[in-house]
């Protein structure tokens, strides 16, 4: 997959990963990025640097009005990101009801997913194609302390498989990307050593171009699969400790 001469469209391109995502794919050569957040001005610092190559759109990844209405508006996307989300920062029997947890899944899987339905057909016009999902640690070891996010992120990556099968007649790769620990508002709460949003964004790029199954794009993500790998057991035992630790110690 070339990235020069590509359309792409990022969500939750306003901040952090996606913002960082949005310059990498200008960098990079692609015709035109569309830089989609919830509220549209969000984004326009990012059309003030670089003015006729990236446009604002207004979109929420959890309304099927406004997914239909980008779609309707970007026809010409060969590279879909999805990389909106969301983390409560509650656990699954702390939390007073379920609506925190029914609001990631719907973020964090049903979004995207919505998203990978209405765009595939645009994709598919343009061969090779492609999709990237983000998604985090959690998604490869559930962690109790994030709550309803750790599973939506799981379905999530399950979806990238189903995902990849059925769209491999069409040529669009999908590619899931499993984030560690980045300096982003949702990870303001994290102690410890972050990533920065541009070390993802050029991760992301490298696999899209590659066509990459799946990728791990930093040494946080890469050492909880080496863990995972090597002592699942144990890794298990130390995401149950976080619980009793006075602060959140992991997470994107």
């Amino acid at each position: 997959m070339q990235i020069e001469n590509s359309v792409a469209l990022v969500t939750g391109a306003n901040r952090g990963i996606g913002e960082a995502l949005v310059r990498a794919f200008v960098a990079a050569g692609a015709t035109r990025v569309y830089a989609a957040a919830r509220v549209k001005e969000s984004a326009q610092h990012l059309v003030a640097e670089s003015p006729g190559r990236v446009v604002a759109l207004q979109l929420d990844v959890t309304d099927a009005a406004s997914i239909a209405q980008a779609a309707g508006a970007c026809p010409d996307v060969t590279i879909l990101v999805n990389n909106a989300g969301q983390f409560h920062q509650q656990t699954l029997l702390g939390a007073p009801d379920l609506g925190y947890a029914r609001s990631e899944m719907e973020v964090n899987y049903f979004g995207p997913l919505a998203m990978c339905r209405a765009f595939a057909p645009i994709l598919a016009r343009s061969k090779p194609s492609a999709i990237a999902n983000v998604l985090s640690a959690g998604a490869i070891v559930a962690s109790p302390v994030m709550g309803g996010y750790s599973p939506s992120k799981f379905a999530a990556r399950a979806m990238c498989a189903c995902l990849r099968a059925e769209l491999a007649d069409q040529e669009t790769a999908v590619t899931a990307l499993v984030v560690g620990s980045v300096d982003t508002r949702m990870a303001a709460h994290v102690k410890g050593n972050k990533e920065r949003p541009e070390t993802i964004a050029a991760a992301a790029l490298a696999a899209i171009r590659r066509g990459a199954a799946e990728v791990d794009t930093d040494p946080m993500a890469v050492e909880v699969r080496a863990a995972l790998l090597r002592e699942p057991e144990a890794l298990a035992r130390r995401m149950a400790r976080l619980l009793k630790a006075p602060e959140i110690k992991t997470g994107r």
